[in-house]
């Protein structure tokens, strides 16, 4: 039986709709005990080798193999109601488990549902698809969106959230409030910020993240909360969002305190062509925090097209891309420019891609990436 082949990402759809499956997606294992009721499991990987120019200690290039993540995915149904997920992950140069995903789902009607629990919170399309859904080189545009790299448990949070979606699935909103207490874990501000930028402060307030975002899809729906960055051919797609975060006291060193804020518009095209699907996504980001840390405050935006072959080639289907992004801070300007080719063996199940980045940071010298990665879930 056909199912979502992230196991997290099938439960984000009872959220919205029924448990409808995607063309690209392949089972977990799932057991089913009675009506609506059921487990299932699954787990995915990403790993890589790279060739970073100038990053080795003796001023020469980097050659590495790395395991860039690991997750166990579990999702479960007590009846039509009451859902929950699990989800861990194991990131970066870090052996040791996250918990990123433990949340209830309460399902009051179709269209309309209360989670609890640590997710992802309602943000940009580039935080809500991720690393595994993209239609890039399996990694977010961490230039640019800057909460999915820095904030949270992997771009996740502590809080609850209101999900829906009216107009028969083509609107999709959701709001929720959320703890919000390591906005900047991986900012790079060091000791500055302490852990997560909320620094020992005695000005500082305990203030909760008020997130939201509202999406309309005008040619076919994208019914869902956890998103997708590309639909590899198999839709025709015209989406525009808006998202937003404010949190008082969000921003705080030791010498002072001020408010974080963020908001994004972003863009999916896709449209299906008689050889393949041509694909345009966009996004602008604009972030504040009150002059608080100015390496983190200022404009982004990002730019990404690709094209998938309906064609296979051996296993799978070629698809090339190009991305672009900026973000143009108080501190300094950094680009990135992504050329690559994905390898789609079973969509977001089995691939491999490759590509050459070119990095472009104020005040330092320019960067040549060459990054080979696979994916795998089950």
């Amino acid at each position: 039986m056909k199912k979502m082949n992230k196991v997290a990402y099938l439960v984000a759809l009872a959220s919205t709709t029924t448990l409808a499956p995607m063309a690209t997606s392949q089972a977990a294992g799932t057991i089913t005990f009675g009506e609506d009721q059921y487990i299932s499991v699954g787990f995915g990987l990403r790993g890589s080798y790279s060739n970073i120019e100038d990053a080795a200690s003796d001023g020469g290039n980097t050659n590495d193999f790395e395991l860039d993540s690991a997750r166990l995915y579990v999702s479960g149904s007590l009846n039509k109601y009451i859902k929950g997920m699990f989800n861990s992950e194991k990131s970066g140069g870090n052996d040791s488990f996250q918990i990123i995903d433990a949340a209830g789902i309460f399902q009051f009607t179709p269209d309309m549902a209360l989670w609890a629990g640590r997710f992802l919170s309602p943000s940009s399309r580039a935080n809500m698809a991720g690393p595994y859904y993209t239609s890039g080189d399996g990694y977010w545009a961490n230039i640019t969106a800057r909460y999915g790299w820095n904030g949270g448990t992997i771009g996740r949070d502590d809080g609850v959230a209101l999900v829906a979606t009216a107009f028969d699935q083509r609107l999709a909103y959701s709001f929720g409030l959320f703890e919000a207490d390591k906005i900047f874990e991986f900012s790079g501000l060091g000791n500055e910020a302490g852990r997560g930028g909320n620094a020992t402060n005695p000005n500082q307030d305990d203030d909760l993240m008020y997130a939201g975002r509202l999406q309309y899809s005008f040619w076919d729906k994208e019914p869902g909360y956890y998103g997708t960055g590309n639909y590899l051919g198999t839709k025709d797609i015209f989406t525009i969002g808006v998202a937003g975060r404010h949190k008082g006291d969000g921003a705080a060193s030791t010498t002072a305190v001020g408010d974080y804020s963020q908001w994004t518009v972003d863009l999916l095209v896709e449209k299906k062509l008689a050889a393949g699907a041509v694909s345009l996504e966009a996004a602008y980001f604009d972030y504040d925090t009150d002059d608080v840390f100015l390496s983190e405050q200022g404009e982004a935006y990002y730019v990404s097209t690709g094209y998938i072959f309906n064609q296979k080639v051996g296993w799978g289907q070629f698809m090339p891309f190009v991305r672009y992004q900026s973000f143009d801070s108080d501190a300094g300007e950094t680009e990135r420019t992504d050329f690559g080719v994905n390898y789609f063996i079973d969509g977001y199940n089995a691939s491999v891609t490759a590509v050459y980045r070119d990095l472009e940071r104020e005040g330092l010298a320019d960067q040549d990436q060459f990054v080979v990665s696979m994916q795998l879930q089950f």
